[in-house]
């Protein structure tokens, strides 16, 4: 290995004690690779276990938590006790090469695709018309009622639950990308005039403590809980730098053991605010103040992207996407001296497909997810 990556390779420990073998995480990443109940698929155990292998914390594709909240379609489930066989396989795979197995736990909201949920349904802290994932048209949205807001809290720890029993090493709690969490902190989505609008962070608080209730009562003292945000949204009304700033002061004072700050770009900069034109990740890193591990993610393709990203001392962990899509051995080259082996670009005439699963390989050859081209 060359010399200046050692620090990639440097062990990190979480708040809760666990120690990582690396800096690196699998980001989570939609694969549309589960059966259409979504139990896990052979497809998705085999792909899941090529991206793990080199990574000190693999984080699994997003799992719905009730069947109302299906944003995908072969998105994984873990809504019922039938699920756990599968989540199982799943997390022996992930856990195969050492690297801590982590379930993200997920609820559409209003991104709910109402061809994949009971009775065409989708719901949202308020009701709106909006177009998601591969949807070609827009679909109508309801306000998500008080006893549904309960049982999906409910529904969180249940998830909790079962990852427990499935043998994974903890939960990740999806609070990003415009799904239910993110939405009821968001003024764009939330304009609820009951106590779920009036504290705009208090669905996402009692979703923690059920998850941490549920860890209490089913799994070690060792089982991690993350938590994964996004720090700023586009939309006007919509989260700023200074409402991630409370929120991170929430989470900060509740058992979690990492955060994960969800970017398109790891060094991107702030829209607008006080904190315009400051890069994100250094702000979120300063408001944590060293109270438990920042991950970052965002268009790393590179060793040296990955390097600059934790020697400019702004989290403690990268977390990979896409480059492990085109390349699952990208750790693995840096540690034996062949970082410029590395595959940086998509490339539609490779004959091994990146050994991606058919579905995946098709919407990256259709350009849906961002990629460097040959």
């Amino acid at each position: 290995m060359n010399n200046k990556y050692k620090t990639l390779f440097e062990k990190v420990t979480l708040k809760n004690g666990v120690e990582l073998k690396n800096k690196f995480a699998l980001g989570p990443m939609t694969h549309i690779s589960s059966h259409d109940d979504g139990t896990v698929s052979d497809t998705e155990i085999e792909y899941m276990r090529l991206r793990s292998k080199d990574v000190g914390l693999s984080i699994s594709a997003a799992s719905n938590v009730k069947d109302l909240g299906k944003a995908f379609p072969g998105q994984p489930s873990v809504v019922r006790d039938s699920d756990i066989e599968g989540l199982t396989r799943l997390a022996d795979a992930m856990k195969e090469n050492g690297a801590k197995a982590i379930l993200q736990i997920h609820h559409g909201g209003a991104q709910a695709i109402p061809r994949l949920t009971p009775g065409a349904d989708s719901a949202g802290p308020s009701s709106m018309t909006m177009q998601s994932f591969d949807e070609t048209e827009p679909h109508e949205v309801r306000e998500i009622t008080e006893e549904e807001i309960l049982e999906t809290i409910k529904a969180f720890g249940e998830a909790t639950r079962r990852a427990a029993e499935a043998g994974f090493d903890g939960v990740e709690i999806h609070g990003a990308n415009h799904y239910i969490i993110h939405q009821f902190v968001s003024p764009y989505f939330n304009k609820r005039t009951d106590k779920w609008g009036e504290d705009p962070f208090l669905f996402a608080m009692e979703i923690v403590d059920a998850v941490t209730k549920a860890k209490e009562k089913y799994a070690e003292d060792d089982f991690i809980i993350g938590y994964r945000f996004s720090p700023e949204e586009k939309e006007t009304p919509g989260i700023r730098m200074e409402t991630t700033k409370e929120l991170i002061g929430k989470l900060v004072e509740k058992p979690i053991d990492y955060l994960h700050a969800s970017l398109s770009e790891v060094h991107s900069e702030t829209r607008k605010g006080k904190y315009k034109d400051i890069e994100r990740i250094e702000l979120l890193h300063q408001w944590i103040d060293g109270q438990m591990p920042l991950i970052g993610i965002g268009s790393v393709f590179t060793a040296d992207q990955a390097l600059r990203a934790i020697e400019e001392g702004n989290m403690e962990m990268i977390a990979l996407g896409r480059v492990l899509l085109l390349d699952y051995n990208f750790i693995s080259k840096i540690k034996e001296g062949r970082e410029d082996e590395i595959f940086e670009y998509f490339d539609r005439d490779r004959e091994d497909k990146y050994d991606l699963p058919e579905l995946l390989w098709g919407q990256l050859d259709k350009g849906f997810y961002p990629m460097p081209k040959k």
